[in-house]
């Protein structure tokens, strides 16, 4: 139950003009480590979605390259984001927990870092520098001892 799916089922939204077809998501299931029981043992509950980079429709290659870096460990050589999911006991909410990670990492990748820029001090500000700079050597010639002074 994907909460963002468009109007057909083929198609799935990741963010705002961005989309994947259904069939470019792969999913596996394998067992949950850790404690749990016979529903551990049992179960194949654990989620892993892989999404190759290129699948993904709607990105410029800016916000691509934003995507591989965001993606960090999780992009493999092959150029695919791999996501793994097992806080749930359900493999359905794990399936939906990766869908979930892809649309945040699509999401922040989408949105361009504002550009920095640069600022001249004021004159103010460059003179309040300078006063402070001049109390703090006076406060440290002060601290300095009368046996050096006589050298």
């Amino acid at each position: 139950m994907a909460p963002e799916e468009s109007q057909s089922d083929s198609v799935i939204a990741l963010a705002r003009g961005i989309h994947i077809l259904r069939d470019d998501l792969r999913y596996a299931f394998s067992r949950s480590g850790g404690p749990g029981g016979q529903n551990v043992n049992k179960l194949n509950t654990r989620a892993e979605l892989r999404v190759s980079v290129s699948d993904i429709v709607g990105m410029n290659n800016a916000a691509l390259d934003r995507l591989r870096t965001g993606a960090g460990r999780r992009l493999t050589k092959n150029d695919e984001i791999v996501i793994h999911a097992e806080s749930s006991r359900s493999q359905l909410d794990n399936k939906n927990e990766c869908l979930r990670r892809l649309r945040n990492l699509v999401t922040r990748a989408a949105i361009a870092p504002k550009p920095r820029k640069k600022k001249k001090p004021t004159k103010a500000m460059i003179e309040r520098r300078l006063k402070k700079k001049r109390r703090q050597s006076e406060k440290k010639t002060r601290r300095s001892h009368p046996s050096h002074d006589e050298q």
